[in-house]
């Protein structure tokens, strides 16, 4: 994390501050979070405004004082740090220029606002396009909200004839039917600031780290049948397992048994970590985060399970902590949910490998203790993307192969 934004202030200049109030919310690559108070005294300057994006890690933002006789000292305070933060939009829009006249240019006075609403034949198309036509930019959104062209207003009661929000007022009491108007052919979106950071950081993914990509397809049976058994033998416990808590485990597993999958390339050399950090990738209305569930190959399916939920919880309602998404050592993507049958991922970086999860599917296989000859199994369609320069095709396929025998053998992850 680099920069952040500050989404509000939940206090005021000159407000008394208590250890622990909640002071501001602030929105990081990953989580909108509460900034509680340091310690106690007095907010007496607001440095950066609610909306800020883009502010650096240690910019100051505010001042505290403990005494309130010191907080109008600050009043007219002004931060000697250089500014690269991007003030939110409302504030850019309230900053006007004012056009420099000299004396011996004069202009004809603007003409008086309309006192009465603009004739319908302002929405033909009658109107001369050759004119530039003037306006402020209030002007042009309420303009785009109505579906109105401004060349064809002509001119308004702004300097010079430019058109301002005012001359617009009188059709929104028109009320246009939408037939009427034409809408707008595309609407544009801000992206959050988590978004943006996790564009960045996979873009870079792909153009530097040589992908390969080694898919398989597994029965899985007896993992099914476990997971059924467990579920219903457990089931006044609360304890409820899923497919995925069994796939979380044979990754840890795998990655113990092959841990060159478990390590991150650092330019001059290969780092192998000890512990399998596992980050299970999970859709919110923010993007995609990737919280952690640490040494997973130490934890039982059920823990691994508790462990999951809590995170899934907390990372749609935004309340992930840093130490919650921050690190891990491999990641599991599954959009098996969605229908997917198989698809490749791409690196999260530093990391080596990403597994993508497919959908559960039938499949008809040979089976010679059934008098029909064959059964209806599971099956499931998983793909490892790998760094080439951390692990070659063969250590890759014996990763796959590894974890291929744990969702097929399911006693093995109990041992």
């Amino acid at each position: 994390m680099e920069s952040g934004t500050i989404i509000s202030w939940e206090k005021k200049e000159g407000d008394k501050l208590n250890e622990g109030d909640l002071l501001a919310e602030i929105e990081t690559d990953k989580a909108s979070m509460g900034f509680e108070t340091p310690e106690e005294g007095y907010l007496a300057k607001i440095l950066v405004s609610a909306g800020t994006k883009n502010v650096p890690i240690g910019k100051l933002v505010c001042i505290i004082v403990s005494d309130q006789a010191d907080v109008d000292a600050f009043k007219n305070f002004v931060s000697t740090e250089s500014d690269k933060t991007e003030e939110p939009d409302s504030k850019k829009s309230d900053v006007k220029e004012s056009p420099t006249v000299t004396s011996s240019t004069s202009y004809p006075p603007p003409p008086p606002p309309p006192s009465s609403p603009l004739p319908p034949s302002f929405l033909e198309s009658s109107a001369n396009t050759q004119n530039r036509v003037y306006s402020s930019p209030l002007a042009k959104k309420i303009a785009s909200e109505l579906g109105l062209s401004l060349e064809k207003l002509g001119s308004g009661s702004g300097i010079h004839g430019s058109i301002k929000a005012p001359d617009l007022q009188n059709f929104k009491s028109l009320k246009i039917s939408q037939q009427s108007v034409t809408q707008p052919a595309f609407e544009e979106l801000t992206s959050s600031n988590a978004q943006s950071v996790l564009t960045q950081h996979f873009s870079k993914s792909k153009q530097t780290i040589p992908h390969y990509y080694l898919s398989t397809e597994i029965n899985i049976d007896n993992t099914v049948d476990m997971n059924t058994k467990i579920n219903k033998l457990k089931e006044k416990d609360g304890i409820s397992l899923s497919l995925n808590d069994f796939i979380i485990k044979a990754t840890a597993l795998a990655c113990k048994q092959v841990p060159e999958a478990n390590s991150s390339w650092q330019d001059t050399f290969i780092r192998q970590f000890n512990n399998v950090d596992v980050n299970v990738a999970v859709i919110t209305e923010n993007g995609l985060l990737f919280p952690i569930v640490f040494s997973a190959e130490t934890k039982g399916l059920n823990s691994i399970s508790t462990e999951v939920k809590e995170l899934v919880a907390k990372a749609r309602e935004g309340k992930l902590d840093p130490n919650d998404y921050q690190g891990g050592t491999v990641s599991i993507i599954n959009l098996g949910m969605y229908g997917i049958s198989n698809f490749s991922a791409i690196i999260n970086p530093p990391q080596a490998c990403i597994l993508s999860v497919g959908s559960k599917y039938k499949k008809v296989v040979p089976h010679s203790k059934s008098d029909k000859g064959y059964k209806i199994s599971d099956y499931l369609s998983v793909t490892l993307s790998c760094d080439h320069r951390v692990l070659d095709g063969a250590v890759g396929a014996q990763w796959v192969s590894v974890f291929k025998k744990y969702l097929e053998n399911p006693d093995l992850m109990l041992l």
